[in-house]
């Protein structure tokens, strides 16, 4: 088994090697870092054109390489390193072919070059993958550049409170013990623009997030009762004014990514988002575990 990190010399930076690293470190397992470029078109072109293509893309597969080969030394010291070339009409396309070849643990990918420093940005190769990938996928935030220990301390699960919602739990709490690192568990609200209409007044919205708060945390503290997770995992409920003050009512930890679950899509092993999670996800500040059904 191996993490497998997309990359590409001079797109979204370096974010995705320093998750790929901690992401490796903690497995226990090999990086590949896997870049993808563009196939030639099967029919032929006058002008030598379909020749110099070929070129362009292998020079581009050399960068790539080089520029991480470069960059990993100090991050990835003691680590198995290998680099893979893949070439596909898609990027998207490409990196799931990687999957299919190189079978690994995880797939991790940078935020896009848009958005804030700091912010999980879905460009549209993450989005394409995330309703597609049949394993894992993490994302880092732009800039991101891993924690002092240079492996994930903690693994944070977004429980909704749903019972489909529970395996999801349970695969993260088996994952965080195999790992050997701490497990969260946080089911979020938020008040939203327009909750209720200007006439019920504020203080009705706040009765109804308390109300909401406390029946999250008996639905939390459940967990514990039918031994989904272990009596001294860390529950919590939290609620916000929106997604951004929601995350930022959390205390993160050096090293935390975020998990969130799944649905299934159309009876196939797939990451279907809803808008919650999609939410979640641009507010996160720490990198996100994309959980397949």
């Amino acid at each position: 088994m191996t993490v497998v990190v997309g990359y590409l010399a001079g797109k979204a930076g370096w974010s995705a090697l320093h998750l790929g690293v901690e992401a490796a470190r903690t497995l226990k397992t090999s990086l590949t870092v896997t870049t993808v470029v563009p196939r030639p078109w099967t029919t032929p072109s006058p002008a030598r054109i379909d020749a110099e293509y070929a070129q362009w893309a292998e020079k581009l597969a050399a960068d790539s390489e080089r520029e991480a080969r470069r960059y990993l030394p100090p991050i990835a010291e003691g680590l198995d390193i290998s680099f893979h070339t893949v070439a596909h009409r898609s990027v998207s396309g490409g990196l799931m072919e990687a999957v299919d070849e190189l079978k690994p643990d995880v797939l991790v990918l940078g935020s896009a070059a848009t958005g804030q420093l700091g912010q999980v940005v879905i460009g549209s190769t993450a989005d394409r993958l995330l309703h597609s990938s049949p394993i894992a996928v993490a994302i880092s935030p732009r800039g991101y550049r891993g924690s002092d220990s240079g492996c994930l301390s903690r693994i944070t699960v977004g429980f909704p409170g749903t019972k489909d919602a529970v395996p999801i739990v349970r695969r993260v709490a088996d994952l965080t013990d195999h790992l050997d690192v701490s497990l969260r568990v946080v089911t979020f609200a938020v008040r939203g623009r327009t909750m209720y209409p200007p006439e019920v007044g504020l203080h009705a919205e706040d009765s109804i997030l308390e109300t909401w708060a406390v029946s999250a945390r008996e639905t939390l503290e459940q967990l514990k009762i039918d031994g989904v997770v272990a009596d001294d995992v860390e529950v919590e409920a939290v609620t916000g004014n929106g997604w951004d003050e929601a995350l930022d009512a959390v205390e993160w930890l050096d090293g935390e990514i975020l998990a969130l679950g799944t649905s299934p899509g159309r009876g196939i092993i797939s990451v279907f988002l809803g808008s919650r999670g999609t939410k979640i996800i641009r507010h996160s500040p720490v990198p996100v575990l994309v959980l397949p059904a």
